[in-house]
């Protein structure tokens, strides 16, 4: 490959590098979901309020693809969804599972997942909308 095929690869070719704004990582080194320390503490607060809780991530309409958190069990899985992680919380006794929807899943298969929070109004059915908070997700390729 010469030199400008390296910036522009010829049609039908994959860069080498991700995408603007995505990173890669190895598969074997990262987690599908993880919490950012705003997010971890947020679920921390949310458990001491409401119990144990659990999130799910639809593949979208009125809320885009938000995670919600909901008390756990409080939200009902099925053949059509995925548990893509337990996530461990420091200070949170039980895990957090994370699902996600099956349709949703197939599109994010290759990607690893950051819950974050950033400050405005989310969806009123999440645990989070009371505190002008909402969760987010941030995304990294993960690729060979």
């Amino acid at each position: 490959m010469n030199r400008d095929e390296t910036k522009n690869p010829p049609r039908g070719q994959l860069r080498d590098e991700p995408p603007f704004g995505a990173s890669r990582t190895s598969p074997q080194d990262a987690p599908l979901v993880e919490l950012t320390p705003a997010a971890a503490d947020l679920v921390r607060r949310l458990r001491e309020a409401h119990g144990p809780l659990m999130f799910h991530q639809s593949g979208g309409c009125c809320d885009g693809s938000a995670p919600m958190c909901f008390r756990y069990g409080e939200f009902r899985t099925g053949g059509s969804d995925v548990l893509l992680a337990s996530l461990d919380v420091d200070g949170v006794a039980e895990s957090v599972p994370f699902w996600m929807s099956k349709s949703q899943f197939e599109l994010w298969a290759h990607t690893r997942l950051i819950v974050d929070v950033v400050e405005g109004r989310g969806s009123g059915f999440s645990l989070e909308a009371p505190e002008g908070v909402r969760f987010l997700i941030r995304s990294r390729l993960v690729g060979p």
